[in-house]
């Protein structure tokens, strides 16, 4: 889908509008004071604001802040731990940050007027109930930077990262009709996948033919298939598996689509999955509780047009506000059960663990907004070496399970929701394109003032090692 220049320059405004050229950096590593391991997925925000990141695998983090809010409050938190503040100005870049165990006493949280549930199940289902008071019940805008990589256990072969806008008209609309994603902007893209994804091929051409004329993988030689042939059928099979539209109009966005035909954490939650009380900890002041997800009665499948993404189990955690029952991070995963996920999970991606999700929300203004995303899943690339010919060591070794087994992580950040009505409207003037295989050219000035998640000391080598065989930046 392409966007005229008039509507083109509407979202370029409200993509800037909102980062002035004066910046405070705000960079520094969150350390556990009695483990002295870093603390990933700590929250770092200004106070009252919706301007925040977290911290990355290695405890670290970077925060542009707006000038003018360098006499409001950064704060740090962690589930778990004693929340730090201090003043965006008078924060020290040199000294890293050490966080203390915080967790809430039992008895100061039970006598309380109120009846309240007592089970996890309970618990949840509370929260369930409370969702349309606790998460947003109008139209807002999110401006967000997403992060999307493809590897195996070696290399990068794929990286992308783009600045997002999602629009949502609330919780009770549904999201296929009234959220839309654009992507704004792109940082860097590159893809370095050998074009070897036969079965993307077979799955694509499959999917306009007849029963009979159905091909099968080992009527495919791959030296029959033009590259372009099977550039279009790989981007096929990026899209239906790992489009945005999966993240924000699929299953997985467990509680904005909670209202959906046969949702995950819908009127039938419990029939899917069963909650246990763990304990109840401190996130900024706030006693949480902390609810550990298990299986129930029926298996969980997420109804993947054209793949088999049924037979799972739900495994996980999920945190929620003791007094308003709002929900504060979701970890969430989906590992086979059925036998035949079992064997077809073993034998394409070599792990049980087919989905990963974590979700985190930061409160604004009384309603939950989404914060940080993580979805991680194994990618389907080729379906192992199955021949009698003759081939080279080198043919051979891209077949081991170092090199055959692939996985997509993607990662999405938000730092600012914008609930002004009339920006709204001007930015819904514009056209909306989801698609982030499609080129953008590098913008450095946008890109200078854009707040972005920090890369972990692993993933920052792997990209200069991709970085080395070709550009990642496209002017």
């Amino acid at each position: 889908m392409k966007t005229s220049p008039k509507n083109y320059l509407l979202l370029l405004a409200l993509c800037t509008v909102f980062f002035g050229f004066s910046q405070i950096e705000v960079k520094n590593k969150i350390v556990d004071f009695t483990s002295l391991l870093p603390l990933e997925n700590a929250s770092i925000y200004v106070q009252n604001t919706t301007i925040g990141t977290v911290s990355n695998s290695d405890g670290k983090f970077v925060l542009l802040v707006p000038q003018e809010f360098e006499s409001d409050t950064l704060v740090i938190s962690s589930i778990g731990f004693k929340t730090y503040k201090v003043a965006v100005a008078d924060f020290d870049n040199s000294m890293d940050i050490f966080l203390e165990e915080d967790i809430a006493s039992l008895d100061e949280v039970v006598v309380v007027a109120e009846i309240r549930p007592k089970t996890g199940n309970d618990i949840v289902l509370r929260a369930i109930e409370r969702l349309p008071v606790n998460l947003p019940d109008s139209s807002y805008i999110q401006k967000g930077f997403l992060r999307h990589k493809e590897r195996n256990n070696i290399e990068f072969k794929w990286l992308i990262e783009s600045a997002i806008t999602v629009y949502d008209s609330g919780y009770a609309a549904n999201s296929d009709e009234y959220l839309k994603v654009n992507v704004d902007q792109v940082r860097k893209s590159y893809d370095l996948r050998d074009v070897d994804s036969v079965f993307s091929y077979v799955a694509y051409s499959n999917r306009n033919r007849g029963r009979r004329s159905r091909l099968k993988m080992e009527d495919v030689n791959r030296r029959d298939i033009s590259t372009a042939q099977l550039e279009k059928a790989i981007k096929w099979n990026d899209t239906r598996i790992n489009g945005l539209q999966n993240i924000f109009q699929g299953k997985l966005n467990l509680l904005r689509n909670s209202n959906d035909a046969q949702a995950l954490f819908g009127e039938n939650i419990l029939e899917k999955h069963q909650f246990k009380l763990d304990t109840i900890l401190v996130d900024n002041g706030r006693k949480i509780y902390k609810i550990k997800i298990d299986k129930s009665a029926d298996f969980v499948g997420l109804q993947t047009k054209g793949v088999f993404n049924e037979g799972y189990e739900a495994e996980g955690w999920l945190y929620i506000y003791y007094d308003n029952y709002a929900i504060k991070r979701i970890e969430y995963d989906l590992v086979a059960a059925s036998k035949a996920q079992k064997v077809r999970s073993k034998r394409l991606f070599g792990t049980q663990v087919n989905h990963k999700l974590v979700i985190t929300y930061m409160e604004y203004e009384d309603k939950m907004y989404p914060n940080y995303i993580y979805y991680e899943t194994p990618k389907l690339v080729n379906v192992g070496l199955k021949t009698n010919e003759k081939i080279s060591e080198k043919e051979r070794e891209r077949y081991n399970k170092q090199e055959r087994y692939y996985f997509t992580v993607q990662e999405i950040l938000f730092s600012e929701v914008i609930l002004d009505k009339e920006k709204i409207q001007t930015a819904l003037l514009g056209e909306w394109d989801m698609d982030i295989f499609s080129p953008k050219p590098y913008n450095k000035e946008f890109w200078r003032n854009y707040n972005v998640l920090l890369e972990s000391e692993e993933d920052e080598k792997l990209i200069q090692d991709l970085s080395q065989r070709a550009s990642l930046y496209k002017d």
